[in-house]
């Protein structure tokens, strides 16, 4: 008894010293929020010892979003990461095999090269060219040039050679007759074309740096050539070349295609490709500049690519196995096996010889959201419900191996080539997303944070949360998050806002991020019960769970959300008197619908959503999945189009609307808003819609638009929905 009762006194000891630390905790502000640190690339040295990472930030000053690079080195001392890039136009690191160079895709222009230029800040950007940095120190340099942007780059297995990929250059003389004969005329498809594989020898373009490091070609001379001096063209295709990969045994070259104008019409467009570079080829003659003619129908000596998967999926995420003869690859939307459908994104391997497809852990029930290949087997960060671990797998047919971690969400795992080391991105609700290191995958629970970009954020007294669980009319099991406000986890009668997901095979669950698109931390600190459903259409409940809403676009799934909606009422949680409702993209979609089909929501806030689907099926640059959500094209599958659209039940609507779009929106298009608001307008339901110039539908060109969608919608839910500001 004596033992049992220390440690009651203990606990509510801890309890309490908790509480009274939480409040002493400031409130996350929109400020705050706003500057939080996105962490989008991760690459650990071929010895273990170091680490690139890209990360994205605002910058108000610019409005633009900076992409910068920065590099973590492992000694005795620990220490952080140094800024590697400050030009704000860098991405995509990449180690050389030897661990001597980091190559990378930039978008700064010539006068910014320098690293610390005072000028690199510029809102301007150029031509996307590699870029080349020694993990030792120094400037980083060009080591490609031209006005077409490089889509895609990789090193050679001994690291003699970067190959990349750009659209087929042209000269001077055919620029010129081409702006002679059509002026400022856009031929839509007709004058698109396609992309040349290049190959750089890295110790020539060394030495004409070395020779001339500061040169800076003026725009005359960038005219004569538009090919970097000393590439020689190996490969065409008619498509663009996407994830260009060399293989372990540095014999081949894989890629994904992918539509010139990257609009996915067309599911062959997107397939996997392999360059034989063993194949023997004529040399292609080099201009006075020493450079190579791209054209495919001048030059038949350049290797053909050959077409290793044709089917009705698009492959993404590419990564050679081992053996250099398999290629692993997930899906993002599609099937390999048959007709089109879309399935969760699983992992595969082709065979690039024979086009064999095989699906790895075929029992697994959710989505391989990131995946690394080592010397012995396949890490993954996948997703079980609301939770995406990291697992290890030896081989197609065995079952994923659950690693010991944290709970939380893992993702971008890198692995190093000669050390059982592990980086990987982690979060969870109250832990904002930091790199790790991890000595090994068996270490995971041991990795020790190497950033610190975040620490604003996990400083503050972040919002809690938990799974829900509801039962829908039709006896399925639907689940969701439920984010309380700072000091209220699991209080009873709060204020909802039900803020719904895009995709729709995308989930909710236990991470922290910090955006425009995804706000729940900020919505729960602003007083709301955040409801994040797991609707149907979701990943991480199966296949079928995900293929449920064909041909219901938005009916099935609207059901589930209410449902849900009905149960947390019922459950005395949320408050029947202050719901709202809100999402982007899909989750756009279905706000639109559900306040026509319920006036129990107060106020709602939608982006990026279609209020019927023939126009949108025209104007989208994803066609393929919208036929196939709703049964057809829109001659084939009229009464459901018109069943499954919110404009031809607007007239229902009571609940008072703010609207976002971006005006160079192609997934969503503007024209899907503009429609929303004349009708709520003309029916005289209180609506605003903001449109932010130059955006397309991720919102990734000024950081204000993101910061101002979400400060009034904040201000639109208080407004009507009827919950006082805390901020």
């Amino acid at each position: 008894m004596r033992i049992r009762k220390t440690a009651f006194v203990v606990v509510i000891v801890l309890s309490c010293a908790l509480a009274v630390v939480a409040q002493n905790k400031p409130k996350l502000t929109l400020d705050e929020f706003f500057n939080s640190v996105g962490i989008t690339a991760l690459e650990i040295s071929p010895d273990g010892n170091s680490v690139v990472i890209g990360t994205e930030r605002a910058d108000w000053d610019q409005q633009i979003f900076r992409s910068d690079l920065w590099l973590y080195y492992d000694d005795a001392k620990g220490g952080s990461p140094i800024q590697l890039t400050q030009s704000g136009h860098d991405s995509e690191p990449k180690w050389s095999p030897d661990g001597r160079w980091i190559a990378f895709l930039s978008e700064r222009k010539a006068s910014s090269d320098k690293s610390g230029d005072s000028d690199s800040d510029s809102k301007d950007e150029g031509a996307s060219q590699i870029y080349l940095i020694s993990p030792n120190g120094g400037e980083a340099f060009p080591v490609t040039q031209g006005e077409e942007d490089v889509h895609s780059f990789s090193w050679s297995a001994d690291s003699q050679t970067i190959y990349f990929a750009t659209r087929q250059p042209w000269t001077k003389t055919q620029k010129d007759d081409y702006k002679k004969e059509w002026k400022d005329v856009v031929q839509y498809r007709t004058a698109e074309r396609g992309d040349t594989i290049f190959a750089l020898d890295v110790a020539a373009a060394l030495a004409r740096h070395a020779a001339a490091p500061a040169k800076v070609e003026s725009d005359s001379d960038k005219q004569k050539e538009d090919v970097t001096p000393g590439a020689e063209a190996i490969a065409t295709t008619p498509l663009r070349v996407d994830s260009l990969l060399t293989s372990p045994d540095g014999r081949k070259l894989a890629f994904v295609s992918n539509a010139i104008n990257q609009r996915q019409e067309k599911s062959e467009d997107v397939e996997i490709y392999v360059v034989d570079l063993n194949v023997g080829r004529a040399l292609l003659p080099a201009t006075a500049g020493g450079t190579a003619n791209a054209s495919a129908e001048a030059n038949p000596a350049l290797i053909q690519p050959h077409r290793v998967t044709n089917n009705q999926a698009v492959e993404t995420r590419l990564r050679w196995a081992n053996d250099s003869r398999h290629i692993f690859f997930s899906v993002e939307v599609g099937d390999v096996s048959g007709p089109y459908r879309d399935l969760q994104p699983h992992l595969y391997w082709v065979d690039s010889e024979s086009g064999n497809i095989e699906q790895w852990s075929k029992d697994f029930i959710g989505p391989v959201e990131h995946y690394a290949v080592t010397a012995d087997n396949v890490l993954t960060s996948a997703r079980a419900g609301t939770e995406v671990q990291m697992y290890s797998v030896g081989k197609p047919s065995e079952s994923l191996h659950r690693l010991t971690g944290w709970q939380g969400t893992y993702a971008n795992i890198s692995v190093a080539a000669h050390s059982p080391r592990v980086a990987f991105v982690y979060s969870s609700l109250g832990k904002p997303e930091e790199v790790y290191l991890a000595e090994s995958a068996a270490k995971l629970d041991q990795a020790r944070a190497i950033t610190n970009f975040n620490r604003a954020l996990a400083e503050k007294d972040l919002p809690q949360g938990k799974p829900y669980q509801w039962k829908t009319d039709d006896g399925a099991t639907v689940e969701g998050m439920l984010i309380y406000p700072p000091g209220k986890f699991e209080a009873k009668r709060l204020p909802m806002f039900t803020l719904i997901h895009g995709g729709p095979a995308d989930a909710d669950g236990n991470h922290f991020e910090a955006d425009w698109y995804q706000w729940a931390a900020l919505a729960a600190t602003n007083g709301w019960l955040v409801f994040e459903p797991n609707y149907r259409g979701s990943t991480g409940y199966g296949d079928k769970f995900l293929t449920q809403i064909v041909p219901v676009i938005v009916s099935r799934p609207g059901k589930d959300i209410l449902e849900g909606v009905d149960a947390l009422v019922k459950d005395g949680i949320a408050d029947a008197d202050h719901l709202t409702i809100g999402g982007y993209s899909y989750g756009g979609y279905m706000t639109n619908w559900l306040i026509t089909q319920t006036t129990r929501f107060k106020a709602a806030v939608t982006g990026a959503g279609a209020v019927e689907h023939i126009g949108n099926w025209g104007n989208d640059d994803t066609t393929f999945d919208d036929a196939y959500f709703l049964g057809g094209r829109p001659w084939e599958s009229q009464q459901r189009y018109h069943d499954e659209a919110a404009i031809f039940q607007i007239d229902k609507v009571r609940t008072p609307t703010h609207m976002v779009a971006g005006a160079a929106d192609i997934r969503v298009a503007v024209l899907e808003d503009y429609l929303l608001e004349h009708a709520l307008y003309s029916l005289g339901i209180p609506n605003k819609l903001l449109v932010f110039p130059g955006e397309g539908h991720s919102l990734a060109k000024n950081p204000w638009h993101g910061k101002i969608k979400v400060r009034e919608e904040l201000k639109w839910l208080q407004k009507y929905g009827g919950v006082p500001a805390s901020n």
